[in-house]
């Protein structure tokens, strides 16, 4: 029986990692990303899948769909939550660094795939964006079950992690996930540059150069036929950011 013990802010921030990595029906004991943290951590895979629980219940996103979570957390929890919140880029890098060290890796080994870094400072700031930049796309695609958002294509490799409010527009909000959407190659693009928007109610909005060619086949299967976005699991789109996009990306003249 596992001795029971408080968890730690460094075992919470790795817990928080996963969570934003599973669905919320993933968060049972027998689900073998969750039996393989429990032992990094020395702990039982049900007290694991408790813990994930217990973050659920302050996504807004899980309560608008009737998901409690777990009621009886610790207060730490609601800490970490908070941090995370405030400060995605940070947090989601120093769980990720977290999470390796507990697994013997040095954090560059999550870039063993990049043959070329650059040295110094600069290479630091290029490892901690790789990293972010994956672990923003694995959170946002599973929040929208790894599905495009607009037209449901389920091909992970055609799926983009799209940000409502642009990279290069606010540093601040490159890794909040409640700035991304998950959406394939083309209705990315289109999104990207202005020829689609969304309103708070996650219903399309289709721009002039669109509408002008509503005639054509292929505007009418790859855009006129779709109505609404299908909102996340998770980490609703936050309606100040469609609000920016759709004032100054979408293309309504």
């Amino acid at each position: 029986m596992e001795e029971r013990r408080n968890w730690t802010r460094k075992e919470l921030i790795i817990a928080f990692n996963l969570y934003c990595k599973l669905s919320f029906g993933q968060y049972h004991q027998s689900n073998k990303e969750i039996i393989e943290l429990s032992k990094i951590l020395h702990r039982t895979s049900s007290s694991v899948s408790l813990k994930l629980c217990n973050f659920a219940r302050f996504d807004p996103a899980l309560r608008e769909r009737g998901v409690k979570g777990m009621m009886h957390g610790s207060k730490l929890d609601e800490v970490v939550w908070n941090e995370f919140n405030n400060n995605w880029d940070e947090l989601a890098y120093q769980s990720e660094v977290a999470l390796a060290e507990l697994k013997g890796q040095d954090k560059e080994d999550l870039l063993s795939h990049i043959e070329e870094l650059p040295e110094g400072k600069e290479r630091e700031a290029v490892v901690k964006a790789r990293v972010n930049q994956s672990f923003f796309r694995k959170m946002i695609l599973v929040s929208y079950n790894s599905r495009c958002a607009v037209c449901a294509l389920p091909e992970e490799r055609l799926l983009v992690a799209s940000h409502i409010v642009p990279w290069s527009e606010n540093k601040s909000l490159r890794m909040n996930p409640q700035n991304g959407i998950c959406m394939c190659n083309l209705h990315d693009k289109a999104f990207d540059t202005g020829l689609i928007s969304i309103n708070e109610n996650y219903e399309l909005l289709f721009s002039e150069p669109i509408k002008r060619l509503s005639h054509v086949p292929a505007i009418q299967k790859s855009f006129l036929e779709y109505q609404r976005i299908v909102p996340p699991e998770r980490f609703l789109p936050d309606p100040e950011f469609i609000l920016y996009h759709r004032k100054n990306i979408f293309l309504d003249k």
